[in-house]
């Protein structure tokens, strides 16, 4: 039996390394936080196509654990923002049928910035439309790593650890891998972003600052995806058997 490649033109999972929100507003000669007030906006509406697209999850890099060394009013004022934004979003996300999840290191959020998650998370938990996951106080090595440790907590016969029994130990076990990374802002690294998830991502770069990233962007980035071969390692050959 032959091996069957062929995609979906809409991918199930799409993730989103969100950069370039300081340089749009160096540019604009405005300070940093209105950078990220302005991508906010380019959340807002890049949501709301992923679910219209019939996108099944969207995964957005929001703050990453190396944040966490920027200057001290930066990343109060961004604390701030999310903690207050998401509280205003959550009627809307309802709405449209958004169900919000969270993965990293979730006890480093302020505590004002859980509660608001946490609830945020508890409203959306019945809703059957698009799962959007925020990767906050996120890194890839630090989930790796903390998934190692619980592993050799629970001290396991060496041949029973394989792929199925590691991911259990993900921030996120039931988050399917990425079909579609897309990086913004014309960077060409993956930042420590779900990097034992996106071992056959396909990935879409873009030089388009986040905060100018709209609905028209996600669609020419699913274009590009529909017109790719995804190999998963696999050589010409195996495909066509």
């Amino acid at each position: 039996m032959g091996n069957d490649n062929s995609q979906t033109a809409v991918p199930r999972h799409v993730a989103i390394i969100m950069d370039g929100n300081g340089r749009w507003a160096q540019n604009r000669k405005l300070g940093r936080i209105r950078g990220h007030m302005a991508g906010i906006d380019a959340v807002r509406s890049v949501v709301k196509e992923a679910g219209r697209l019939g996108i099944e999850t969207l995964t957005l890099f929001a703050f990453s654990s190396q944040n966490w060394g920027r200057p001290i009013t930066e990343v109060r004022a961004l604390m701030e923002l999310m903690s207050v934004q998401l509280k205003r979003e959550i009627p809307k996300l309802i709405g449209q049928g958004v169900r919000l999840k969270a993965i990293g290191q979730l006890d480093k959020l302020p505590k004002p910035a859980q509660k608001v998650l946490e609830s945020a998370i508890e409203q959306t938990s019945g809703c059957k439309g698009l799962t959007l996951v925020l990767a906050l106080s996120y890194g890839g090595r630090d989930e790796i790593l903390e998934a190692t440790r619980k592993i050799l907590r629970e001290n396991p016969l060496p041949e029973e650890v394989d792929e199925s029994y590691f991911k259990r130990f993900l921030y996120d076990p039931e988050l399917p891998d990425p079909d579609l990374l897309i990086r913004t802002s014309g960077e060409n690294r993956i930042s420590n972003f779900l990097l034992w998830q996106i071992a056959y991502t396909e990935i879409y770069i873009t030089d388009v600052m986040w905060p100018d990233f709209g609905p028209e962007n996600l669609r020419r980035a699913i274009e590009d995806y529909a017109g790719r071969k995804r190999r998963f390692g696999l050589t010409d050959d195996q495909l066509d058997d």
